[in-house]
């Protein structure tokens, strides 16, 4: 897991979080909203990293899907800065379009692994 695909789009999303969660308290002094898109957005690869040691299958499905809904809350932080006016669109077009990728990354593994293990609900 530590060079596939989803690890590392995981790994540069958080450091991305990071990043723009200063931004937003530096530049912005935004302090709230910042806290909880820093929280949720980091948590995705928390997730995706805690799945390499699941002691079952079931919790392996239940850690990506828990990346799942972290990255699904992130989403509505990207979306609630942006309508509260507080990043600008190219901003939000830009972080928004990342997690979408991550969205993305997390379904299609859920569906992959689901698929290749039949025995799993």
């Amino acid at each position: 897991m530590k060079d596939s695909i989803l690890y590392s789009k995981s790994m540069a999303f958080a450091v991305r979080c990071v990043k723009f969660y200063k931004y937003l308290t530096d530049e912005k002094k935004e302090y709230v909203l910042s806290k909880q898109l820093l929280r949720s957005g980091t948590s995705i690869g928390a997730n995706i990293r805690e799945s390499r040691f699941a002691q079952s299958e079931a919790d392996f499905i239940s850690k990506l899907s828990i990346a799942l809904k972290e990255a699904e809350e992130t989403q509505y932080w990207i979306e609630l800065l942006y309508n509260s006016e507080i990043i600008t669109e190219n901003e939000y077009q830009s972080i928004y379009s990342d997690s979408g990728e991550m969205i993305a990354l997390l379904l299609s593994s859920l569906k992959t692994y689901k698929s290749n293990n039949i025995n799993i609900d």
